[in-house]
């Protein structure tokens, strides 16, 4: 005898999430689509930009329109399943845009529309940077936007946004006019500073606390051809690169420099890596010379269209697992990147007998103005505008499943050691454990708080993964 589907529903949640899966299907217009394991619309919904971000979803969803997310979100509200939204993929934490119920892909929102009137861009959040930046190209502006090829706009815009442009700007959720956000009661509302204030605060770096956002309106700004690229050198040089470093971090003034330096151990080697960009077609004498005079393993610097120097960064490949985690950082002094060198130079050995393919730490400075774009309060991250706390970056990838917890343990022991205690936590880069009061502050965690019960009362966005308020 088979048994009923109650008992099939109540012993197994692969049926609970079809059924599901179903009631959606049944439920949506025909611009939105589901599909099921062995599809490859399903596979590309899941992937994410490691495989350790990645996870089996009982279904997937393309919604194709924001009424449509409004009904997905009922059902799923109502059904009590957990579910993830996908924008660009990029996330390194598992579960954060991943799930094991409904797999939410944001694929169909890839809207790139101009208003040269309002000197702003409607971006869709199914979008990556790469592609906004060159239809933007044809229009002469730009956006605050990623410095790597692949990442997705909104979760990048949502947890900050530190971009080559933040030095003139300020960060990506700076530069937000107005989302267009699905509440979890399926209304779709326009979120601006003045219609609430509480929730454009909250937005801010809050994630995917309030709802499904699905389009940005975004300022724009002017662009021309910029100056840049990749360059990477031998060990050997380490300490001209440290002082070169040193220099940039200490000396350069100019808002249209931004630099990314990378120190890695892969293969059983330290190997040291600049980005440079200047938003210009040439950058003034003494910016970049020293690290030019370096002589280069590779190099990979020119003149070119903004895209095209996005285009030419590598993200990583998708094939290992993957962690990143915060080092706040208030200042690039000799002895900071000593201890950085010091870090790596245990770890790297260390975690490479673990499995480890890559170890690195980046260092990102920005000019102690790069907060005052925006005004005191205007966002949820970061917690104060009166000094800016640099970004830094752990980066680990390894092969195994089964070395997760000693990857996790490092990250974390690393950043405890380099980090400032006190100081925000970039959301983008944090571990997945890290509280909220460390990324938004007491008093940010409980506005955002009062803002996600206002706005969620019956909890559906705790049904997904991320920093929960």
């Amino acid at each position: 005898m088979l048994p009923t589907t109650a008992l099939l529903l109540g012993l197994t949640g692969t049926v609970l999430g079809f059924h599901v899966c179903q009631l959606i299907a049944d439920e949506v217009s025909f611009v939105t689509d589901v599909y099921y394991p062995g599809s490859s619309s399903y596979v590309a919904d899941n992937e994410h930009y490691a495989t350790s971000s990645s996870q089996v979803s009982k279904c997937s969803v393309e919604p194709g329109s924001a009424e449509d997310v409004g009904i997905i979100l009922g059902i799923l509200g109502k059904t009590k399943t957990p579910f993830g939204i996908k924008g660009g993929g990029h996330a390194i934490n598992q579960g954060f845009s991943s799930t094991t119920g409904v797999q939410i892909a944001m694929t169909r929102f890839i809207e790139v529309t101009y208003d040269s009137a309002t000197q702003t861009a409607v971006i869709g959040a199914g979008n990556i940077w790469d592609d906004v930046y060159e239809l933007l190209n044809t229009q002469g502006v730009n956006v605050v936007g990623g410095r790597a090829t692949g990442i997705g706009v909104a979760g990048f815009t949502l947890g900050g946004g530190y971009s080559w442009l933040s030095n003139r700007y300020g960060l990506a959720l700076d530069n937000v006019v107005a989302y267009e956000l699905v509440v979890p009661n399926g209304t779709v509302v326009t979120v601006m500073e003045e219609n609430d204030p509480h929730l454009f605060f909250s937005l801010k770096g809050g994630g995917n606390n309030y709802g499904i956002v699905t389009q940005f309106t975004l300022k724009t700004y002017l662009q021309g051809a910029v100056w840049g690229g990749a360059a990477s050198y031998n060990a050997s040089y380490m300490s001209v690169f440290n002082a070169a470093a040193v220099k940039f971090c200490s000396e350069v003034t100019d808002p249209k420099a931004a630099m990314v330096m990378m120190y890695a151990y892969a293969s059983g080697q330290v190997l040291l890596s600049a980005m440079m960009f200047y938003d210009g077609p040439t950058p003034p004498d003494g910016i970049f010379d020293d690290f030019l005079a370096i002589p280069a393993l590779t190099l990979d610097i020119a003149t070119r269209p903004f895209f095209d120097l996005i285009n030419s960064t590598s993200s990583g490949a998708v094939v290992y697992r993957s962690l990143f985690n915060d080092i706040p950082t208030l200042e690039y002094s000799e002895s900071f990147i000593e201890g950085i060198i010091d870090e790596l130079n245990y770890w790297g050995p260390t975690l490479s007998a673990q499995g480890a393919f890559f170890v690195g730490y980046a260092i990102e400075p920005f000019l102690p103005s790069l907060l005052t774009h925006a005004p005191v309060g205007s966002s949820a991250y970061p917690s104060s505008r009166d000094h800016v706390v640099f970004p830094t970056v752990v980066v680990l990838q390894w092969v195994s499943e089964s070395g997760d917890d000693v990857f996790h343990d490092a990250a974390r022991q690393t950043a405890e050691k380099l980090g400032v205690k006190g100081e925000s936590i970039y959301p983008n880069y944090a571990i997945y454990d890290t509280p909220v009061v460390d990324m938004f502050g007491e008093e940010g965690v409980k506005r955002m708080e009062a803002t996600r019960k206002r706005v969620d009362p019956y909890g559906v966005m705790l049904l997904t993964g991320g920093f929960k308020v």
